[in-house]
């Protein structure tokens, strides 16, 4: 390959990964806060759109019901009523509204306006 050829490759795969950068996302992700601490219920599932902890435990009274704050919601109704729960998911550290369980904040190319120059 001449001299020529070997720059312009050089100058074409830095061009392309420099594009495929910028077409990445800043992803700031918050972890899921720890279980509840609860002798009523052994075991949990983070419910990752509401944001709270779900009692999985067959044998427990509290089976199915939403943990936040200190308290046990009989169901998603009860929570949603919570004016404890409301202010929790209008502010800015709710942890919900994501199925990953986790909750990505995007930025960075693809948003706000574009322009061309010319």
């Amino acid at each position: 390959m001449s001299k020529t050829k070997k720059m312009m490759a050089g100058i074409s795969s830095t061009a392309l990964m420099l594009g495929m950068t910028g077409c990445s996302t800043a992803e700031e992700e918050y972890s899921i806060p720890d279980p509840p601490e609860d002798s009523s219920c052994a075991e949990w599932e983070w419910d990752a759109d509401d944001g709270v902890w779900e009692c999985e435990d067959g044998s427990s009274s509290h089976y199915g019901h939403y943990f936040y704050g200190g308290r046990y919601y009989k169901g998603k109704s009860a929570l949603y009523a919570s004016k404890e729960y409301a202010a929790y998911k209008n502010s800015s550290s709710f942890k919900g509204g994501t199925s990953s369980g986790t909750v990505k904040n995007s930025s960075g190319f693809g948003k706000g306006t574009t322009s061309s120059g010319g």
